[in-house]
């Protein structure tokens, strides 16, 4: 069974602002996140996703490609797919680093027409929206 990780995109207000931390980071499709510690559980992760919190929703993931120490040596590389996948808005408490996700708690990406649609809308109302629940 896949195992997923949430992680707050800290500083991001909208879902615009992370995808364009990731694509500043991101080289050859791929990305990555800095964490101080290496899950214990990596080998489930591989294959698994970074579901992204901002104001208290999972709002988006990332799939996990591998794990790589950092150049510093102190830290852990999460390396990721460069593709930022909309999911449907799912409330999450704010937490400190990463917590672990089952799959049967993880929250369905958005349909190709549903995403498309949703992506047009600004982020603001995109996220007045998912908090009464409409999207």
């Amino acid at each position: 069974m896949t195992l997923h990780i949430t992680k707050v995109a800290v500083g991001c207000a909208e879902l615009d602002t992370l995808r364009e931390r990731m694509e500043s980071r991101s080289s050859d499709g791929e990305t990555y996140l800095v964490t101080r510690f290496r899950p214990k559980r990596e080998s489930e992760l591989v294959g698994g996703s970074v579901y992204w919190i901002i104001k208290h929703r999972l709002v988006a993931r990332q799939e996990i490609l591998g794990f790589a120490d950092d150049p510093d040596g102190k830290r852990c590389r999460i390396l990721l797919s460069a593709e930022l996948r909309p999911v449907r808005a799912h409330p999450k408490r704010a937490h400190q680093g990463w917590r672990y996700l089952a799959a049967a708690d993880a929250p369905p990406d958005l349909g190709g027409a549903e995403a498309e649609g949703l992506s047009t809308l600004p982020g603001a109302m995109a996220a007045e929206l998912a908090a009464l629940a409409l999207i």
